[in-house]
């Protein structure tokens, strides 16, 4: 293994499947000109239902968000990538690692990308009436 090799390796990447992909807007900023952190989680949670949708075969939803950090400010133009894992899954509900992942706007090194946020998404699958069910039924 050549020094190149093992400095790719300690490069921290994004774990688990591409859910979502958007351009960070100027429509989507707070007064600062930072995209905010409520557009952040919005898009989250959309990603964790796509992915919660696909394992439980159906209807879920949102009942808990366990611990979200924001490690570093969005700007307009960059291209924000939602990563999803199911982590658990349990008889009716099912727990999802989403990791958000950005690309600077045009101007800076396209290669570069950096983690801005993770959180794990609790989910319960949902019947047709709204009612919890089983995951696999």
């Amino acid at each position: 293994m050549t020094l190149l090799e093992t400095d790719l390796d300690d490069v921290p990447a994004p774990q688990g499947q591409l859910t979502l992909k958007l351009l960070a807007s100027r429509q989507d900023t707070n007064l600062y000109g930072d995209i905010s952190g409520g557009w952040l989680v919005n898009h989250m949670d959309q990603a964790a239902e796509l992915a919660a949708g696909r394992e439980a075969g159906g209807r879920t939803s949102t009942v808990a968000i366990e611990s979200m950090d924001f490690l570093s400010p969005v700007r307009v133009g960059s291209m924000v990538s939602i990563y999803t894992q199911v982590k658990e899954i349990g008889h009716s509900s099912l727990k999802i690692d989403v990791e958000v992942w950005v690309r600077p706007p045009l101007g800076r090194r396209l290669e570069e990308r950096q983690k801005v946020t993770e959180a794990r998404f609790v989910m319960v699958a949902l019947d047709d009436n709204g009612r919890i069910r089983a995951v696999h039924s």
